[in-house]
């Protein structure tokens, strides 16, 4: 599986640099789209004696490279140990820490073919991001024993179907606003549910997902000394693979689901995921934790899986279909710290109890949620930054 994984990221990339590379579509668009836009030093105008900043054009926010690469070894990180926000996390960097959100809002009225063209851009850099981070997951959890095969494949299966459609349907047709006000408010919702799902109450119904996470901690997260253990022996061994019905056991503790289910759920959010520009993390996670009933020990992995072939398929759609660009000399920096960050994430996981890795999670969410819903809709922040 790991040199499946790599060949195929390896082979996309190439084909993608290819293809990118001699595609002029997005290159002639967005030099029409700067050159339609009204010259002024003033906000949401083009000052063409401006040094070249984002994809290039004069005066666009310009990235300090330390800040981009801490950046991204955090989002790798955040990502590669809940299986969720890297894409979120990217486009809180991309959108708020490095200004391209307020430069790209700032043609709202003056240029709004640009203004879109910056949002496409922010899209597919963010799963970029996410998708390098999802690769290296994947390859950790596997080795690990913590990523459940069947039921990655059946999510990619539908997700491949929507991470193709809305991209065709949407490219160059969002603005900006629209895009960070739905982001905001599906996040805010999506870390109210979980929140539930960290209460008594919620964890009342999932007495086999405690179960496994508690044998699970109690090899991990419990140790006291320095004894090895075989993960392999222990970690997800499949017992029955099947059209109607999967079974497999995890720590002792066996779990079940009709493929057909994950399919189906795979299909609408990755639609919703390719819209927003975002790995989809953020809704396979109450998906694997809510409805299949998964520990989130199996969690990140298994979604890290689903989520890389999602967003190799939408990067696919965005950049060969519709030729979006990404500005390379930022998403090479973002990609190494994201190796980085990756390669921590899973080793450190499995030192944190099961309901702190759902609360880091909720955290998470209600914070970008908020902050994104009221920016988008309400026209400013109402939580930092501002």
């Amino acid at each position: 599986m790991v040199r499946y994984l790599f060949a195929l990221f390896i082979l996309i990339t190439l084909i993608l640099v290819v293809f990118a590379g001699s595609s002029s579509v997005y290159a002639d668009a967005l030099a029409d789209a700067i050159a339609g836009t009204p010259q002024s030093t003033d906000p949401g105008m083009i000052d063409p004696q401006a040094s070249r900043g984002f994809l290039n054009i004069p005066g666009a926010p310009k990235q300090n490279i330390l800040w981009a690469l801490l950046w991204s070894v955090c989002v790798g990180w955040i990502f590669s140990t809940v299986g969720a926000f890297g894409g979120i996390m990217a486009g809180v960097g991309h959108i708020t820490i490095f200004g391209l959100g307020d430069y790209a809002g700032s043609f709202k009225n003056t240029s709004p073919t640009l203004n879109k063209l910056l949002t496409d851009s922010i899209r597919v850099s963010n799963q970029w991001m996410v998708s390098l981070s999802a690769l290296i997951s994947s390859v950790n959890y596997f080795k690990m024993g913590r990523l459940v095969l069947p039921l990655g494949f059946a999510l990619a299966l539908g997700s491949v179907t929507g991470s193709v459609l809305i991209p065709i349907v949407s490219a160059g047709k969002i603005k900006l606003s629209a895009y960070i006000g739905y982001f905001g408010l599906c996040v805010f919702v999506i870390g109210g549910f979980l929140f539930y799902e960290t209460t008594e109450k919620g964890q009342s119904k999932k007495k086999s997902a405690r179960a496994a996470a508690k044998a699970f901690e109690d090899a991990h997260v419990k140790l006291k000394n320095n004894e090895s253990i075989d993960e392999s022996q222990l970690g997800v061994k499949i017992i029955e693979w099947g059209l109607s019905r999967t079974r497999f056991t995890f720590y002792g503790v066996e779990f079940s689901f009709k493929p057909v289910i994950p399919v189906i759920g795979g299909f609408f959010i990755a639609a919703l995921a390719s819209f927003l520009g975002i790995g989809g993390g953020f809704l396979f996670v109450p998906f694997l934790t809510s409805i299949a009933g998964l520990p989130m020990f199996l969690v990140a992995g298994t979604s890290a899986l689903t989520v890389l072939i999602g967003m190799v398929v939408s990067i696919f759609s965005y950049m060969v279909i519709k030729g979006v660009a990404v500005y390379w000399p930022l998403i090479g920096i973002e990609l190494f710290g994201i190796f980085v960050g990756s390669m921590i994430g899973p080793r450190t996981s499995r030192y944190i109890p099961d309901i702190w890795l759902k609360r880091l999670f909720v955290v998470l969410a209600i914070y970008v949620g908020i902050r994104y819903t009221s920016k988008g809709f309400l026209g400013h922040s109402i939580v930092p930054p501002f």
